[in-house]
């Protein structure tokens, strides 16, 4: 059961990836188009920035998906399976899913309220809409979260001595 739910983040995770190939292409075409035609356009750097937070926002869960995530190794790597077990559920538990929720309701109220006003770029020229990079706040931590419970039920089942 826990393999389908990590489905979720696997399939994130891999679609996202090709916007780093859509990022490159468009910071390639802007950097030609102002070195050679003297034209800057702001909605280009904007969604070049939009991309790539969108891009680490929806990774989040993925990385944590594929254990990449960032930790201080020093102990953990020479730990058993079931003391790094126990580590990722207290670690899960006391700091990342409370962290999650805060950041999750706190970019919600964030990215409504930049809904409701109808807030777009402060650039002449620049993208309408801002709120949607906004939003992707929230549902980079709500995918994050997601992963968070799952890690905490394949550590559950690590310290019970089953499989995961």
């Amino acid at each position: 059961m826990l393999k389908k739910l990590n489905l979720v983040n696997e399939w994130v995770g891999k679609s996202i990836s090709w916007v780093s190939t859509l990022l490159v292409l468009l910071i390639f075409i802007e950097v030609i188009v102002r070195k050679l035609f003297s034209l800057d356009k702001i909605w280009v750097s904007e969604l070049s920035w939009h991309l790539f937070a969108a891009m680490f926002l929806f990774s989040a869960g993925y990385t944590l998906r594929a254990d990449q995530h960032v930790r201080v190794d020093v102990f953990y790597q020479n730990l058993t399976a079931r003391k790094q077990a126990w580590i990722n559920l207290i670690g899960s538990v006391l700091l990342l899913i409370p962290w999650c929720l805060i950041i999750i309701y706190t970019s919600f109220q964030y990215a409504m309220n930049s809904w409701l006003i109808g807030e777009k770029s402060p650039d002449p020229g620049g993208l309408p809409a801002r709120y949607l990079i906004k939003f992707t706040i929230t549902a980079g931590f709500l995918l994050l979260l997601y992963q968070a419970v799952i890690l905490i039920l394949q550590s559950l089942r690590t310290i019970r001595g089953k499989e995961n």
